[in-house]
């Protein structure tokens, strides 16, 4: 470890710990001033409806104002964490007081998250995860960029169990090639991609929320017909228009709404993955990557329990795959594995698994298709159901014979969807690793060295029972791979297999790396 880690460490070690930074404070308080709408509001509220109100608008603004610094700097005040020489202790609470210790081995991951006012001010913010399963299990908001990087190569240190004095890692600048990497280019393909209506949805949620402001009823069609006949356009006229009209019109608005639809997904993807760089450490996978929000994240390449190559039908036929490893940490709010490659082709792929010990299906490697019978029954299950909902309607809610013919004709789309499940599942075994592919739309390959099984379940239903079929449970840290519509048999052969090869593992050289 560098010496500024080693002299921070040893800073440590007074007993009243260490704060935060003080311009963390400003830079909580412009975060949190969204929170503070609402209670300004009502208050604001309040007030004007009495006759001196205007008069105490601003003293309003500047009480809450007021209280909000001040609690934020109360709590500053009464934060402390402490390096200690086995774990991380971090004291909070200003009248109810917290202290929780996180044991270095216990760690996870250690991210460093900047926010633009965070940036702009030098500051960052460090979460530290245990798998728990609860997203961060503590953060400090916000200490230096310096810190930061020592607090993160302390946690890997002792996690090695590397004395202080041990040699030091190899340090990875913006000079040394990454393993994978995306340009301004790249980033825009994949967000034409990632079609998104995400700015609908934005806009609808604002629309319920600040709906009580309008001078009108948002969603009454009532009052949008009297905006229309007030302009001298009535609801006759607009049912006369000619229908080549309508199929433009119509036309206009489909290739709008896809246009929005590509330009959300290319705004959302550069956001996020603009600068996206992995790099491969002596201790694991470093992923930088953010626009506004510039996240650096370091993951142990032990720590990595399966892979897991994701593609679609349109991403495939243009050769792009995303790779995501599974691990105990959780990547971030939106994706719970870790995101090491999020559009790549296989040949970029497959060297980044190989690095965590994982490597492509080779020829010879047996996969093999579920059962049929297993998928045919799902139609029999839902046919009974949609015959008694037809009934249903038919006998309560006088539902015309026709009407009932097209409720049963619901279930035809059912079938080609079965089809298509069915024929995209495959799983496999070789000598190493486990494999399971399913999905026709959201296609997935799912890689799994078998020395990272802790437990193989069979699960049998009272259906699948009666079928000679079982299902094969795999318990790896972080997730669970399943395999499906196996023949008991083959359920049982497979665990057998499997648990011999684990049997036969030196775990003392698997810990290694």
């Amino acid at each position: 470890m560098n010496d500024a880690a080693t002299n921070m460490t040893l800073a440590s070690a007074d007993e009243d710990g260490q704060r935060l930074h003080i311009a963390g404070l400003l830079v909580g308080f412009v975060n949190g001033l969204p929170r503070l709408i609402f209670p300004t509001a009502a208050a604001l509220f309040g007030a004007g409806r009495s006759d001196r109100g205007v008069f105490f608008m601003p003293f309003i603004i500047a009480a809450v104002v007021g209280f909000s610094l001040f609690f934020r700097w109360l709590s500053w005040l009464r934060f402390r964490y402490y390096i200690g020489a086995h774990d991380i202790r971090i004291e909070s609470g200003v009248l109810s007081r917290n202290a929780r210790s996180i044991p270095y081995e216990r760690i996870q991951d250690v991210s460093i998250e900047q926010k633009p006012l965070a940036r702009v001010m030098g500051l960052t913010e460090v979460k530290f995860e245990t798998g728990g399963g609860d997203g961060d299990d503590a953060k400090l908001s916000f200490v230096s960029m310096a810190e930061a990087e020592n607090l993160r190569d302390l946690v890997r240190t002792r996690k090695s169990g590397a004395a202080l004095a041990g040699e030091p890692e190899v340090a990875i600048t913006d000079n040394t090639p990454p393993i994978f990497a995306m340009d301004s280019q790249r980033v825009f393909t994949f967000g034409l991609y990632s079609f998104s209506l995400f700015i609908f949805a934005v806009m609808g949620g604002l629309a319920q929320q600040f709906d009580s402001f309008l001078p009108f009823d948002l969603w009454d069609i009532r009052a949008w017909t009297g905006i229309a006949e007030d302009r001298g356009i009535t609801v006759d006229q607009i049912s006369h228009v000619a229908i080549t009209a309508q199929i433009i019109f119509g036309v206009a608005a489909l290739a709008g709404l896809l246009l929005i639809g590509l330009a959300s997904g290319v705004i959302r993807t550069t956001l996020r993955e603009h600068g996206f760089r992995l790099d491969r450490t002596e201790k694991g996978f470093r992923r930088r990557r953010g626009l506004l929000t510039l996240t650096d994240v370091v993951m142990p390449a032990h720590r990595v329990q399966a892979a897991v190559i994701q593609t679609g039908p349109f991403r495939k036929r243009r050769g792009w795959h995303a790779l995501k490893f599974v691990s105990l940490a959780q990547d971030s709010k939106d994706e719970t594995n870790f995101v090491a490659a999020p559009f790549a082709t296989l040949a970029e792929i497959w060297p980044i698994a190989h690095a965590a010990i994982i490597d492509a299906p080779d020829g010879e490697t047996d996969f093999r298709r579920g059962a049929g019978k297993h998928w045919s029954m799902q139609l029999w299950i839902v046919l009974p159901v949609v015959l008694a909902a037809m009934i249903a309607a038919i006998w309560f809610a006088d539902v015309s014979p026709t009407q009932s013919i097209l409720l049963l004709l619901m279930v035809v789309p059912f079938v080609p969807v079965l089809w298509l499940d069915w024929r995209g599942y495959h799983y496999g075994l070789d000598g190493r690793q486990i494999y399971v592919r399913r999905g026709w739309w959201r296609q997935r390959l799912i890689i799994a060295p078998q020395v990272k099984v802790q437990t193989v379940e069979i699960r049998q239903g009272p259906i699948s029972r009666r079928q000679g079929l079982a299902s094969l449970h795999f318990g790896i840290a972080g997730g669970t791979l399943e395999m499906i519509a196996l023949p008991l048999e083959n359920a049982r052969e497979i665990r057998d297999a499997v648990m011999e090869r684990v049997a036969a593992v030196d775990y003392s050289v698997v810990a290694k790396g």
